[in-house]
C-alpha cells in the first residue's frame, strides 16, 4: 500500500468516526461562512438610531456577522432593489413598498413580518408660537411646511392623507417644502428653513430643536407600519433569517420602544 493511499484511508476513518459520534465536520468553506457573514439591510431613514443600537446588541452574540445599513426613503430603497442593487433585508416605513416586492416574487417565503408601528406628528420650530393644531397651518405666519416627497416617502403620503381628511390640503399645499426622506423634513424645521413639518413621533423624540404640536388621528391616514422581509437576491439567506428573527426578540423590542416606536 503506497503512502498516499494510506493517508487517504486514515482521513476517511477519522471523518467516519466523527460522524458516528455526532460531532460536526467543518470544511474550510463552512468555517468561513460561519465567521464572516456580511449583511446589508436597506431600511427606512426613521429607523436609523434604533437599528444602530440593535446592531450593537446583535453583534455581542454574533461577532462574526458584519451588518451594514442603507438608510433612505422607502420608495427610493424599493427602486434600488428593483434595479438590482444588493440588499439582504428590506425594512420599509410603509406596506406598499414591501407589497410590491412580494407581488413580484422577490421575498423569501415566511420571512415577512411587521417590525414596529409609528405615529405621525406635527412639529414646529421652538421659536414658533400660536400653533396648537393642524388647522393653524393655514395662518399667514406659517409660510413653509416641510413634508416628505409623497411619491417616495411614506411619511409624505401619510401627511397628504391627513391634510386632505382635515379639508385644508388645498389651502396649504402652496407652502410645501418637499424633502427626500423624513429626516430631511426634521432637519428643515430644526434649521428654520420650514416653520412646521410632519414627521414621525420617533423623529421628533430625538430632536431638542423642535416641539411637537399634535399627533394626527390614526383614522385620518393609512396604518403606519414597518414591514420587513428577507430578499431572494440575498447572498446569505440563512444569516439574514437569523437577524430578522432577532428583530422579533424582546431585546430588539425594548430598543424600539426606547426610541418611541410602537410594537405591532
Amino acid at each position: 500500500m503506497n503512502r498516499r493511499r494510506f493517508s487517504t484511508l486514515i482521513v476517511s476513518a477519522v471523518l467516519s468516526m466523527l460522524l458516528t459520534i455526532g460531532l460536526p465536520v467543518l470544511t474550510d468553506s463552512t468555517v468561513v461562512a460561519q465567521s464572516n457573514s456580511n449583511l446589508l439591510v436597506s431600511a427606512a431613514a426613521s429607523l436609523k438610531e434604533a437599528m444602530e443600537e440593535i446592531k450593537t446588541l446583535y453583534q455581542q452574540s454574533k461577532p462574526g456577522v458584519n451588518i451594514n445599513y442603507n438608510f433612505g426613503a422607502s420608495g427610493a430603497l424599493l427602486q434600488q432593489i428593483q434595479q438590482g442593487a444588493p440588499a439582504d433585508i428590506f425594512i420599509s416605513a410603509g406596506k406598499k413598498q414591501v407589497d410590491t416586492l412580494e407581488q413580484a416574487g422577490q421575498l423569501v417565503a415566511l420571512t415577512r413580518g411587521v417590525l414596529a408601528k409609528n405615529r405621525l406628528v406635527l412639529v414646529v420650530s421652538k421659536n414658533v408660537t400660536g400653533v396648537s393644531s393642524f388647522f393653524n397651518l393655514t395662518q399667514d405666519n406659517i409660510k413653509k411646511i416641510a413634508i416628505g416627497e409623497p411619491r417616495s416617502v411614506p411619511a409624505g403620503q401619510y401627511a397628504e392623507q391627513v391634510l386632505k381628511k382635515l379639508g385644508i390640503f388645498d389651502k396649504v399645499k402652496s407652502k410645501f417644502v418637499y424633502a427626500n426622506n423624513v429626516r430631511q423634513v426634521l432637519a428643515a424645521v430644526e434649521s428654520g428653513n420650514a416653520d412646521a413639518g410632519l414627521v414621525y413621533r420617533t423623529d421628533a423624540k430625538i430632536s431638542d430643536k423642535v416641539k411637537t404640536v399634535v399627533a394626527a388621528d390614526e383614522k385620518y391616514h393609512s396604518p403606519i407600519v414597518y414591514p420587513m422581509a428577507v430578499l431572494k437576491s440575498s447572498k446569505n439567506v440563512a444569516a439574514a433569517k437569523e437577524f430578522v428573527q432577532f428583530l422579533r426578540s424582546e431585546q430588539a423590542k425594548s430598543v424600539l420602544t426606547k426610541y418611541g416606536f410602537l410594537l405591532p
